[in-house]
């Protein structure tokens, strides 16, 4: 180990010594910087990170963008259903099928990167059923979750009195912190009834995150980066919350317990309990897309400034090349830890407003009672259980 670390850090100095050489001649010196300026307008930034945090219509195959793992392209038109591969379509290229052209709309069209008919030149939008990359790791994570979930099961059915053993352990140790650190101590006895639910939530949402940051097939999809998943989570959440919710969630809502002049004749404080309904949610749907979203732009960006700076100056270029490296990688650690942060943080959220609607109505006057016994047992009016046992 010591050998190969001496091995890489003689192989970065030889880069960055390499990276500093000066130009010989002023001419060869333009001539870089010619180079340099022309380099820098192939770079385009902000295409290049948005092109691998958006969806896409093929999967990016590695250290090769100029070829795509093609998926299916299932479209309504005016004519009727389309079917076709989205390789026909790649790089601007345009593709026939039964008389329709298709094609994926460039940067000055108001559909951009969007699959849309052409008829009499104009661009349409047909319905879109396509399998896109976001869709296809949609169904990676739902098999791979299943087939994880049903490995376990299949385990504790042939060995009933044994813990399973390295990952396979792993995932029970997570699902007893999950269950036993979270749903039973804030659902108590709820626990069990909404247990599948939120369990089912915690390992898609963390399988999501993990997948999207490995950068080969079948990951690279940036799931939990798309507010569109985040919000179809948050409504789940939503309608468990809501749907389940009993009498008193509801009569908190709209007739709440506070002074009359609050809810009668304007209705404050029930139009403030009615708009928290639709906050929550949304707070769900922010704080997964935003965090996740942040993650992989911060990579993309580390790595995009090895290219950046090697065309401005080959010297910028070899340091930055290791500074990006190192930042990289730790950005990468750091992901790994907030994928399980996230997903912990969504089912635990998750959970308090489920229970705030399973919340039943407290009997005031036996709390009451029961507070003023505590007070004369402290007060020695009254012997306590274990004397009066006695």
């Amino acid at each position: 180990m010591k050998r190969f670390l001496t091995y890489l850090i003689l192989a970065v100095f030889a880069v960055c010594a390499g990276a500093t050489e000066a130009p010989a001649t002023v001419a060869e010196g333009n001539a870089e910087e010619q180079a340099a300026d022309e380099a820098t307008a192939k770079i385009n930034p902000k295409e290049i990170i948005f092109e691998h945090l958006l969806d896409g219509y093929g999967w990016e195959v590695p250290f090769d963008h100029h070829h795509r793992i093609p998926l299916p392209i299932i479209v309504y038109a005016h004519d009727g259903l389309h079917c076709f591969s989205s390789a026909r379509i790649e790089h601007g290229h345009s593709y026939v099928d039964k008389g329709v052209e298709f094609r994926i709309a460039g940067a000055d069209s108001p559909y951009r990167g969007k699959v849309v008919e052409v008829v009499d030149g104009v661009e349409h939008r047909p319905w879109d059923f396509s399998i896109t990359k976001n869709v296809c790791a949609l169904f990676i994570t739902v098999v791979l979750l299943c087939g994880i979930m049903l490995w376990l099961a299949a385990f504790h059915r042939k060995n009933p009195y044994r813990a399973p053993r390295k990952g396979l352990g792993g995932v029970e140790g997570l699902v007893t912190f999950v269950y036993d650190g979270v749903v039973k101590p804030i659902l108590g006895p709820e626990a069990k009834r909404f247990a599948p639910y939120l369990m089912t939530v915690f390992f898609f949402i963390l399988l999501m995150n993990l997948l999207g940051l490995v950068v080969i097939f079948p990951g690279g999809a940036n799931l939990t980066g798309n507010i569109a998943i985040t919000l179809v989570l948050s409504i789940m959440t939503f309608l468990v919350t809501n749907l389940f919710a009993n009498k008193h969630y509801w009569k908190e809502i709209f007739w709440p317990d506070v002074p009359l002049g609050l809810k009668f004749p304007i209705p404050i404080m029930q139009v403030i309990e009615l708009f928290g309904i639709f906050t929550k949610p949304a707070a769900l749907t922010i704080r997964l897309f935003a965090n996740m979203m942040g993650g992989h732009m911060i990579v993309i960006t580390l790595t995009l400034l090895i290219f950046i700076f090697s065309a401005i100056s080959p010297a910028a270029g070899g340091a930055s090349t290791v500074v990006s490296l190192i930042f990289s990688i730790f950005m990468l650690l750091i992901d790994v830890l907030v994928s399980f942060i996230q997903a912990y943080v969504f089912t635990m959220l998750s959970t308090i407003f489920i229970s705030l609607a399973q919340e039943k109505e407290h009997d005031h006057e036996a709390e009451e009672v029961q507070q003023d016994i505590r007070k004369e047992v402290a007060g020695g009016a009254v012997p306590e259980a274990t004397e009066l046992s006695k």
